[in-house]
């Protein structure tokens, strides 16, 4: 079974060492993804709703590039850094996955790596035949 790596093109992948997305087979896991824009800042400064749906794009695209979609998600992890706006990040969540309905855990976390982003999603996907 082979392993395909795709890459964001983020300058740290290399650094830090690993990968936006990891496909081996069927099953694609998708990093813990930020709202951030194709010009490397983070989009929606200030609201967290804005950073859900910019982050969930992503981690589309990243499905994309491993011959995926989000309708092959089966499981997110949000973390955010304030809980009482959950309701904003759950509201972009169902945007996108109302249909699909992944299983999905949402925790608080004291930070993320930069303070500008108040949230993050990890994504794992099965691609069927």
């Amino acid at each position: 079974m082979g392993r395909q790596n795709i890459s964001s093109g983020a300058p740290w992948e290399p650094i830090v060492g690993y990968s936006r997305a990891v496909r081996v087979g069927a099953v694609i896991s998708v990093s813990g993804t930020t709202a951030t824009g194709p010009d490397g800042k983070i989009v929606g400064v200030g609201d967290v709703y804005a950073q859900t749906v910019q982050t969930i794009r992503n981690i589309e695209a990243a499905l994309g590039k491993a011959g995926a979609s989000l309708q092959d998600v089966v499981r997110t992890r949000i973390y955010v850094t304030n809980i009482a706006e959950w309701e904003k990040v759950g509201r972009a969540h169902g945007e996108f996955f109302g249909s699909i309905r992944p299983a999905t855990s949402m925790v608080q976390v004291s930070s993320l790596i930069s303070p500008e982003m108040l949230v993050e999603v990890e994504a794992d996907a099965i691609v069927g035949d």
